[in-house]
C-alpha cells in the first residue's frame, strides 16, 4: 500500500490524490466548493492533472468522503545511460545503487537539458519519485566532481 485515505474537504491546490475513476496519481490544479443546502451536504469540484500521463481530470465528491493520497518517495541517482531513438534512460540510485531503466521525461526542456549533458560528456544527477511503484524524472542536473 503506497498511499494513504485523507478527507476531500482537506486537500489543497498543489497536492496529490489518485483520481478513483482510473486509479492515477494526479496534482490537483483548482478546488471549489460549494456550501451545503438545506438537505444536502457540501461538495468539492476538483480539476486534476495526471502526473504520468498529463491528462486533464475532473473530480466531484462530497467533503467528508475519503479519497486516497499517494507516498511519494523523492530520490536522487546518476544517468549511466540514455539509449539512442528510444530515449530510455539507465538510472543507478545514490543511495541503494540500484540500477534500472526509466521512461525519459516528458517535458521538454528536461529531455532537452538530459541529451546536451550527455552528449557533452558531463556526468548527470537526477532527482526521480517514486509514486505507486512507477519512477517519474523530476529533475536533471550537472553533477559536481
Amino acid at each position: 500500500m503506497s498511499y494513504e485515505p485523507k478527507k476531500v474537504g482537506t486537500i489543497k491546490v498543489g497536492r496529490y490524490i489518485m483520481d478513483p475513476d482510473s486509479n492515477e496519481p494526479c496534482k490537483v490544479i483548482s478546488i471549489d466548493k460549494s456550501k451545503p443546502g438545506k438537505h444536502g451536504a457540501a461538495k468539492a469540484r476538483m480539476m486534476m492533472v495526471g502526473l504520468f500521463d498529463n491528462q486533464k481530470r475532473q473530480f466531484i465528491s462530497p467533503v467528508d468522503k475519503r479519497v486516497n493520497v499517494p507516498i511519494i518517495e523523492k530520490r536522487v541517482g546518476q544517468v549511466t545511460n540514455v539509449e539512442d531513438g528510444t530515449g530510455f534512460v539507465h538510472i543507478m540510485d545514490n543511495e541503494t545503487y540500484e540500477s534500472f531503466v526509466a521512461d525519459p521525461p516528458s517535458e521538454d526542456d528536461l529531455s532537452k537539458r538530459l541529451k546536451s549533458f550527455f552528449a557533452q560528456g558531463k556526468g548527470i544527477e537526477i532527482e526521480y519519485w517514486i509514486v505507486m511503484d512507477r519512477r517519474k524524472i523530476t529533475q536533471v542536473r550537472e553533477m559536481e566532481l
